[in-house]
């Protein structure tokens, strides 16, 4: 795609956001999505943003790239990694979008070092609610909108085009695997790593864990390399979270250290069945991917197959808790604590991440170091219990510990904490200055109440 045929694609985008009558909601038409909101909404009206989908530039010299907001990472890894560059930060899913991951928030395991994917853009060209395309940056007129951007979730504007840093890489990535015996422990590396920079004296390029047990946890460091003596497959039979267990290192390319998780959509892929060896050779490689996973469990979360199967045979109701929260890495083990006692689901993934400003919509404290956990899957709800009840422990455990969570799946926040936890007075002066008319949903409305 052109600079020149972007240009018509806004043109066309603009004028057919004008053409939606007020008062209409409207979405971006999209064949995937990362988002984890089920609850039925009201009948919208589409915008064709399939032009967006593109890398523009890859500017080797200034190492930053121009990529339309749909465009994908998996789409912006290859076309960044044939120039020996990658995003400062790869979510770890291959259909997120640059721009999803922006208005969303994202992380991975270059957190600690980078922050979050936000925090390596340059400009932004947004469509607002108000109709106008506007180019935000951090010192231009419209820094305030550059900066409320993050974790607003398309409720000021869609982000059309990003211009985003980008890092050099080596060919591969040598990582290597420290257990540990107590989550505090864990949480004591953590805090030691982002201090030197590296562990045992292994550079942390890259660093993420897996909580398997309250005494097993694992923290995978990884580093940057020229050389590996062999290479690790976690495409085909091998799965990347159990080999954790069992491996001390591992030598990857880089394209496959960012793709680690997808194959399996961390350990998900389990509930499909494509863990079991016979299951997983039948299963065509180009389906083992987490979007492929996504549109299963959104099938299934629309039909109700398998509350209907565990109704049939007598058992429980079951909850979806698919969450991720960020808390201050001293509060760590506080909370695995309670989520091994309280909830129960395991594993965990455990991500630390610091800022290194602030942002108003999510407000972490910037510079200091916090552990994003990330868990995924249904609990057994009590027999006294209703649907909402694991979520809602969560989110007062997240509160207790002054940590945040994130808005892409279910919440049950009441609308003023929900504001107070989110920065109500800067979004509400965000929304005046780019959607007076209140075109688009309103943050409240969109993350928790899923209109």
């Amino acid at each position: 795609m052109t600079v020149d045929t972007h240009e018509v694609a806004v043109a066309r985008l603009r004028e057919a956001y004008a053409a939606v009558p007020p008062g209409t909601p409207v979405r971006l038409a999209k064949h995937t999505s990362n988002l984890f909101r089920f609850r039925d909404a009201a009948p919208t009206v589409p915008l064709d943003v399939s032009a967006f989908g593109h890398v523009l530039r890859v500017d080797t010299a200034r190492r930053t790239a121009w990529a339309g907001g749909m465009t994908t990472y998996e789409d912006l890894a290859d076309a960044t990694l044939r120039h020996g560059l990658m995003p400062k930060v790869v979510p770890q899913l291959k259909t997120i979008t640059l721009g999803g991951a922006v208005t969303g928030l994202g992380i991975e395991s270059s957190s600690l070092r980078n922050g979050l994917p936000h925090e390596s853009v340059t400009e932004m060209e947004i469509l607002t609610g108000d109709g106008r395309v506007l180019r935000a940056t951090a010192d231009n007129e419209h820094a305030d909108l550059f900066r409320g951007f993050p974790n607003s979730y398309g409720t000021l504007g869609y982000a059309l085009s990003l211009t985003i840093e980008l890092e050099p890489v080596k060919p591969f990535v040598h990582l290597r695997h420290f257990r540990f015996d107590s989550a505090e422990a864990c949480m004591e590396a953590i805090g030691q790593i982002a201090a030197e920079g590296s562990f045992r004296g292994h550079r942390a390029d890259f660093v993420d864990g897996t909580a398997f047990t309250p005494d097993e946890l694992y923290l995978t460091v990884g580093a940057f390399s020229d050389v590996a003596p062999w290479r690790s497959d976690f495409t085909g039979q091998q799965i990347y979270y159990s080999a954790i267990r069992r491996d001390k290192e591992d030598f990857l390319t880089v394209r496959d250290y960012l793709w680690r998780w997808d194959t399996d959509w961390f350990w998900c892929s389990k509930a499909f069945g494509v863990q079991r060896p016979l299951v997983r050779r039948m299963w065509p490689r180009r389906y083992r991917r987490s979007d492929v996973y996504r549109r299963l469990v959104a099938l299934d979360r629309r039909h109700g197959f398998t509350d209907a199967l565990n109704s049939g045979r007598g058992r429980p109701a079951r909850e979806f808790v698919t969450q991720d929260v960020e808390i201050p890495v001293e509060h760590g083990a506080d909370f695995l604590r309670f989520f091994d006692a309280q909830v129960g689901m395991r594993p965990v993934w455990i991500c630390p991440l610091r800022d290194a400003q602030a942002w108003p919509l999510y407000p972490l404290r910037p510079g200091e170091v916090y552990v994003n956990f990330g868990f995924w899957g249904t609990v057994a709800l009590p027999a006294d219990r209703a649907d909402g009840y694991y979520n809602r422990l969560i989110e007062d455990e997240v509160s207790k510990l002054d940590g945040h969570k994130s808005l892409y799946s279910t919440s049950f926040y009441p609308e003023d904490e929900f504001y107070r936890r989110y920065n109500g007075d800067a979004y509400r002066a965000l929304k005046r200055a780019y959607d007076g008319e209140g075109r688009l949903l309103g943050l409240y409305e969109k993350c928790v109440r899923g209109r």
